[in-house]
């Protein structure tokens, strides 16, 4: 199993010693590195950084928001990235979540997995160059429709491969599935491996409505948080803040994503307490309503030999690379361990 790291997207500033670490991630071997969007810093201007001062590692986006451009824009930065990085660059795009879609970025949110759709085939246009791009789409329309000087347009750019990878972050089981269908690769957070078979389910489903099957090179990408210490519960209160922000905060009541895979896992009261308690801004609180047991589901914690043991068993799921979660503080320690 591949191991990275996942930035993730800066709260407040960037890191003081990014440009270090990101030197550490490539020497070290880790696999990839990964940066996120949420509505403060974007994506593709970390991970140019980060192609600027490495010269091995994988860099991708976990996810680039399909709101947040159009996908023709996407694909011109991806490209470009791919030439500058030397074909390093993993395209994950997503659709995030109403409120930022519709708050941050102005755009509708209404059908996301059909808009995803169009996105992804639109950029699948732009990196093959074979023909100017067209789509006759309802959400990404080129040209677009009642332009009198609009035209079909071929990039002008020659990709560095018109195969760059491209990986759906999604969360719930038709969304899985659509990676399955259209991409190739599924990016998972708040992967649980007691449920490998539901996401061996829903994959084996996107599979089943994709020509010629699972295509050669899929893969599995967990962003997954890693905390060691000789005390669990010392480790899982280092992660509750985070899983009560996503599971209490991130959305409204009803419509969060990130809530709704803790239903599915079986924990709707916990899930429905912690949002409560956040909404209501009692974040301590709702951090605290966490079990131990809930953040040992989704992430790898405790004392290095209990991490080994739960590696086996990640080790058997569909997974094939372990991103961590945020920059580890000893990032050495971390490389021997995984």
């Amino acid at each position: 199993m591949r191991i990275g790291v996942n930035v993730g997207h800066f709260a407040g500033a960037p890191p003081a010693d990014l440009a270090a670490r990101l030197r550490e991630i490539d020497d070290l071997g880790f696999a990839s590195v990964w940066f996120a969007e949420a509505y403060g810093s974007d994506v593709f201007t970390p991970l140019a950084f980060a192609a600027a001062l490495t010269s091995r590692v994988r860099l991708g986006t976990a996810v680039a928001q399909v709101p947040a451009r159009t996908p023709a824009a996407t694909a011109m930065a991806a490209t470009t990235l791919d030439h500058l990085s030397g074909g390093r660059v993993v395209l994950g795009v997503g659709a995030s979540g109403p409120q930022v879609s519709e708050g941050w970025h102005g755009v509708p949110y209404a059908r996301p997995l059909a808009r995803t759709r169009e996105y992804v085939s639109v950029i699948r246009q732009v990196l093959a160059r074979e023909a100017p791009v067209r789509n006759d789409g309802p959400y990404f329309p080129l040209p677009s429709p009642g332009s009198e000087l609009g035209k079909p347009l071929r990039s002008s750019l020659h990709p560095y491969r018109p195969g760059l990878p491209v990986l759906l972050g999604a969360e719930g089981p038709r969304n899985v599935a659509l990676s399955a269908e259209i991409a190739d690769g599924w990016l998972a957070m708040f992967f649980a491996p007691a449920f490998d078979a539901d996401y061996r389910a829903a994959l084996d489903d996107g599979f089943s409505r994709r020509p010629g099957g699972r295509p050669e090179g899929f893969e599995v990408v967990a962003t997954v948080p890693v905390v060691i210490d000789d005390d669990v519960e010392r480790a899982a209160d280092r992660l509750r803040p985070d899983l009560a922000l996503y599971m209490g905060g991130m959305g409204a009541r009803g419509a969060n994503f990130h809530h709704d895979v803790f239903v599915r896992m079986g924990h709707g009261d916990v899930a429905a307490r912690v949002q409560e308690l956040y909404l209501d801004r009692r974040k301590d609180e709702a951090a605290a309503a966490i079990p131990t047991e809930l953040v040992e589901q989704v992430s790898l914690l405790g004392p290095v030999s209990r991490v080994r043991r739960e590696l086996d068993r990640w080790e058997s799921t569909v997974v094939d690379e372990i991103a961590i979660q945020g920059l580890p503080d000893d990032l050495a320690a971390v490389a021997r361990l995984l």
